[in-house]
């Protein structure tokens, strides 16, 4: 029996290594990873760059705590800030500990205008985290079940639907900001209308609300753009990112503009690990190794190039809803639970996910070669049709 406690349902492979877009068992068989550690590693597996910084700065200074100045830590915040268009950057450890400071930022920014019970909207079909505040902020009621009481002051809109949120604003006194995903990642690759983050900007601007958005899985360059907003200039007042800002090393970050950049001061937030020299040096590796290499141009250019074959051969099967996405954030929508295609993708050396119960979700690395890019949809079209006709003879 394993001394871990049982809070993930894995698959039994067991991976030893990894090179590029490839990882390996331990038997030595090696599968396509096109699911990247869940968006994280977008430079690929072991790659030279980052692997040289981390272990450079590991020889030199691991850890001082933010008692001190952090130059590496410095820097980090001043390219984050220049890519993001953003004025001040905090630094932490994960996903949700980037969404936690958003959450505390925008409650303090409300007490501070002398609201008492600040509210923050959020949307259906989001995802924002598993510690209390992010649970709570999150629009999946399967994640939040047997946590109750779930923290207060958030109110509920349906996605993408500019109108609600006018009507929110029309009858609501003490919201202070609105929380979502640019392109939702959990919930099934739902990429927006255009105009709507443009729509919740100017919502925002109107009724003095902070505009946050959670680019943890789709910033960093994921979609073909720094981040997600930019594909419509809905330039927000606070943004949280993680998972690809460290290639695999644990580390988050959350930025802030304009007068939202001077909420938080000395005692309302911090962190003992967070924004430590080697988490710092290996972030600023990805920032630099991504504008090197124009990584982020190329991740717009291969997504188009998956999502063009995969539409072409699988759009017109019965069983298929949807194929959508956005750079390498891609959703093909089967019409039938499908979670069983994660451990068939593993038999066919291809490493994917399922989400939302029936969205295959893709999200590989930016260095994929075009040849590598064509064998990744040619397995992910295989699957599909293996699993429909395997649906259709049984039904």
């Amino acid at each position: 029996m394993s001394a871990l406690m049982h809070t993930y349902n894995r698959l039994a492979l067991a991976l030893s290594h990894g090179e590029g877009a490839w990882v390996y068992d331990l038997d030595g068989n090696r599968y396509l990873d096109a699911l990247g550690g869940i968006a994280v590693c977008a430079l690929g597996h072991a790659h030279p760059a980052v692997s040289r910084a981390i272990c450079e700065q590991a020889g030199k200074l691991i850890h001082t705590s933010n008692i001190y100045r952090i130059p590496l830590q410095d820097q980090l915040g001043e390219a984050l800030c220049s890519h993001a268009r953003m004025d001040s950057a905090f630094i932490c450890n994960s996903g949700a500990e980037a969404n936690e400071a958003a959450i505390k930022l925008a409650r303090l920014y409300g007490n501070k205008r002398g609201i008492s019970n600040p509210a923050i909207v959020v949307m259906e079909g989001s995802f924002h985290g598993r510690t209390m505040a992010t649970l709570s902020a999150t629009g999946n009621r399967k994640i939040q079940a047997g946590f109750e009481p779930l923290v207060q002051g958030f109110i509920r809109a349906p996605y993408n639907n500019s109108a609600a949120l006018q009507q929110i604003a029309e009858n609501s006194r003490n919201v202070v900001a609105v929380l979502l995903e640019p392109v939702q990642g959990e919930g099934g690759i739902i990429v927006p209308d255009e105009g709507y983050l443009a729509a919740v900007r100017e919502i925002c601007d109107k009724n003095g609300w902070l505009m946050m958005v959670d680019e943890i899985q789709s910033g960093m360059g994921r979609t073909g753009q720094w981040f997600a907003w930019m594909h419509e200039d809905a330039h927000p007042d606070v943004l949280t990112s993680a998972k690809a800002l460290g290639n695999g090393f644990p580390v988050g970050a959350c930025l802030a503009r304009g007068d939202a950049a001077e909420i938080l001061s000395p005692g309302t937030h911090g962190s003992t690990f967070g924004g430590n020299p080697l988490a710092c040096a290996a972030a600023t590796t990805v920032i630099r190794t991504m504008d090197e290499d124009k990584l982020v141009a190329r991740a717009g250019e291969l997504g188009e190039r998956i999502l063009n074959r995969l539409r072409a051969e699988l759009a017109d099967l019965d069983g298929v809803a949807d194929i959508r996405g956005r750079g390498l954030m891609i959703g093909v929508e089967l019409e039938h639970d499908c979670a069983q295609l994660m451990q068939a993708g593993v038999d066919a050396g291809i490493l994917l996910n399922v989400t939302a119960g029936k969205v295959i979700r893709l999200l590989p690395p930016y260095i994929l070669s075009d040849e590598e890019a064509d064998l990744l949809s040619e397995k992910v079209c295989a699957l599909v049709t293996g699993f429909l006709k395997s649906v259709h003879s049984a039904a």
